[in-house]
């Protein structure tokens, strides 16, 4: 007995799953960015001993970080999903 969704069943699934690819690129390339300007911003406040700022931008990178990992677990995770899907 094979489970397994069936992408052909909802129209335009072709240009759902490249919608869904597009976002996931804006959330790594976001992402990405966010851990840049966060890094930045953490080093300069600390060396300026602005530790309330650098306390801020520490919790932004960790936030970023996390929105990085969740966006690009998520894409194997459904992966997975599906292959075990798949084999049930």
């Amino acid at each position: 007995m094979d489970v397994f969704p069936d992408f052909g069943a909802v129209g335009a699934a072709a240009e759902f799953r490249s919608v869904i690819g597009a976002l996931m690129t804006y959330v790594l390339i976001f992402a990405v960015l966010m851990i840049i300007v966060s890094a930045v911003t953490w080093a300069i406040a600390a060396a300026n001993g602005h530790f309330q700022t650098a306390t801020r931008a520490r919790l932004g990178l960790w936030i970023a970080c996390g929105a990085a990992a969740l966006a690009g677990v998520g894409v194997a995770w459904a992966n997975f999903l599906l292959s075990v899907g798949a084999t049930l």
